[in-house]
């Protein structure tokens, strides 16, 4: 390779280096609006209610226990027996557990910031079987039984948007704020009438329970068998949790899902019992499921992810204008690299400011027509040739589209990614398939060749 050859690829190596200063500065500047955004969304939602999660209801049954020991008296060596009390808590879970579910989106705004709100109506039933005696085997005379109550663990009681009542049987009973237990966290409770401990008994109730909130929506499912239907307007949801749906549909309009779960995949009475003594139980609120309503791929994480690609698109812009050098003989100055790899630059730092006000869709449109018009009349005269520079032109006007498609893309991005590169690979290949390296540049005059149309 020649000495001329060898100093331009050298310069255009160097100009490419120096462009990585703008692109790192204007990543910077996505991660700071990401984080201011962030930051926005963090106070709509402590202004409104943060992400919910609903854990229960769990029956909660006090009990005073009266215990016997035994002790020795030292002076007459006759054994007494001193009586105390103990105070505990009998828990117990539904056996049959249902949560009907639908849910509303909406936008609240704070200056360029959005954030999405949830509405969820949901229609809460299900079956206690409390079992003969409570399940106490002992000695069942030494037990007194408090009022029992029902606790229902609600993340955010904030979001909570209407008066709560409960459906026992033929009762009507009023919630009240507080669970009282402290493993449920923050929820409500009401208090039941009081049960025949002595025989086996079945409480039927439900509630309905509307609840706001952002971010996600989780559902334990407390019953030995659970079923969970939830239906909402957002058209891009993202199952989270230990438990997928069974049955889902997505579309355009918003999705619907199913989940279905026993005791077997759960655990949760074994998980209960743990809990008792635990002030926190990570172990029974982590078992659960739900619905993100977080755009999966936003504004920010678009133009993040753009800007990775963006040594990729200078490296082949500066390719297509070494393909008209050396095929065209034409001479290309660094300092017009540098222009059109600074005008490349610009183009993510106009997406991201445009993204914030008009979407991002639109504002790649209106950046990548901007960059293309721009390049594109630069290089008409560049390369001396109005049919060079809008061939130039479309190329770059095609990368752009094929960059969107990247962006837009959720599971096919390295696919597409893959295979656009193996083109170029190609195409440049077959363009330069007979081209003499060894004489580039040996018979370029010191002007650039004019090309006439």
């Amino acid at each position: 390779m020649n000495r001329s050859l060898t100093m331009k690829l050298g310069a255009i190596a160097l100009l490419i280096l120096l462009l990585l200063i703008p692109l790192m500065m204007i990543s910077g500047v996505i991660q700071d609006r990401q984080q201011l955004r962030d930051g926005v969304l963090e106070d709509i939602a402590r202004s409104a209610s943060f992400s919910q999660q609903i854990s229960g209801p769990v029956m909660v049954v006090p009990y005073r226990k009266v215990v016997r020991t035994w002790v020795s008296n030292a002076q007459t060596h006759e054994r007494q027996q001193e009586l105390s009390e103990e105070r505990g808590r009998l828990y117990f879970l539904p056996e049959r557990f249902e949560l009907d579910g639908k849910v509303q989106t909406e936008v609240r705004a704070r200056g360029i910031y959005e954030a999405r709100l949830f509405h969820a109506d949901n229609r809460i039933s299900g079956q206690f079987a409390i079992p003969e005696r409570l399940g106490i085997t002992e000695n069942f005379a030494d037990y007194q039984f408090d009022a029992p109550f029902l606790a229902v663990g609600i993340s955010d009681i904030r979001g909570i948007e209407n008066a709560l009542t409960l459906e026992l049987d033929s009762q009507r009973l009023d919630f009240v704020p507080g669970t009282q237990v402290g493993w449920l966290g923050e929820g409500v409770r009401v208090t039941l009438p009081a049960l025949d401990a002595q025989k086996a008994t079945q409480l039927t109730f439900g509630f309905d329970l509307r609840l706001q909130g952002t971010g996600h929506l989780q559902i334990t499912p407390v019953g030995k068998t659970s079923k969970v239907h939830l239906a909402a307007n957002w058209p891009h949801p993202s199952f989270v949790g230990n438990y997928l749906p069974a049955q889902r549909e997505v579309n355009s309009e918003g999705f619907s899902a199913h989940w279905q779960t026993s005791f077997f995949s759960t655990n949760l009475q074994d998980v209960m019992s743990s809990c008792v003594y635990d002030t926190l139980c990570e172990a029974f609120t982590s078992r659960s499921f739900g619905v993100s309503f977080i755009d999966p791929v936003d504004q920010y994480l678009k133009s993040d992810r753009a800007i990775k690609y963006a040594l990729l698109f200078i490296v082949l812009t500066f390719a297509g204008f070494f393909l008209f050098e050396v095929l065209k003989s034409m001479a290309v100055h660094p300092v017009q690299y540098a222009l059109v790899g600074v005008a490349l630059a610009f183009f993510y730092l106009l997406l991201l400011s445009l993204s914030e006000h008009i979407g991002f869709s639109l504002a790649y449109l209106l950046s990548a027509s901007g960059c293309v018009l721009l390049i594109g009349f630069y290089v008409c005269h560049v390369l001396h040739s109005v049919s060079h520079g809008l061939f130039f032109s479309a190329g770059l006007a095609a990368l752009y589209g094929l960059l969107y498609g990247l962006l837009s893309a959720e599971d096919y991005a390295l696919l597409m990614g893959s295979l656009l590169l193996f083109g170029l690979l190609g195409v440049f290949m077959v363009l330069t398939r007979k081209l003499d390296w060894y004489g580039v540049g040996l018979n370029r005059t010191a002007k650039p060749e004019v090309a006439h149309e």
